[in-house]
């Protein structure tokens, strides 16, 4: 069980430091999937909303589903509820396109393995992370890694490569545990 779905059961149990842990976790993926819909303003609120409903509805959170994608899903219904109570005569279209056709659940999907794929991240050792983070979120060459880190490019090269192998086994086995 990875620590999305053992978090997701630790709720279930309305174990009070488990919502602490999924707010962790996941607060920072689901308020920038949130401000996509509401803006960055409202997104906060938005966010808490979602984690009150996570709280409420605990209970039904079913360990055969992904947990990130039951949080994303409730995050996303709340995203709606906002956008629909909003008293403006004119809805812009833009705002709202992603959530049509299959009730948003791709982009929730999208974002929901965005948030897996962090979480498998932090739990790399420290100095393969940090090459992985440094490549992947911030957009650096491995020689760009390699000066910013003042290692050599072979050890940047060596724990790039640890790190994705590391990371495809952690997705792959958390992929297989929720089967």
């Amino acid at each position: 069980m990875d620590s999305g779905e053992s978090i997701g059961v630790r709720l279930a149990r309305r174990d009070e430091t488990a919502l602490e842990d999924a707010y962790a976790t996941y607060a920072s993926a689901l308020l920038t999937y949130l401000s996509r819909y509401v803006g960055r303003d409202e997104a906060e609120d938005v966010l808490q909303r979602t984690f009150l409903d996570v709280w409420r509805n605990a209970g039904r959170y079913d360990p055969q589903q992904r947990f990130s994608g039951w949080l994303f899903t409730i995050a996303h219904r709340r995203a709606v509820d906002t956008l629909r109570t909003r008293r403006h005569s004119v809805i812009d279209v833009e705002s709202v396109r992603e959530l049509m056709g299959e009730d948003g659940r791709e982009t929730v999907d999208r974002f929901a393995d965005a948030a897996d794929v962090r979480a498998a991240v932090e739990l790399l050792p420290d100095h393969e992370r940090e090459v992985i983070e440094l490549a992947y979120f911030s957009g650096l060459t491995q020689r760009e890694i390699a000066a910013q880190l003042d290692v050599p490019i072979g050890t940047v090269k060596a724990r790039a490569a640890r790190g994705t192998r590391r990371l495809a086994e952690t997705m792959r086995g958390d992929a297989e545990e929720r089967r």
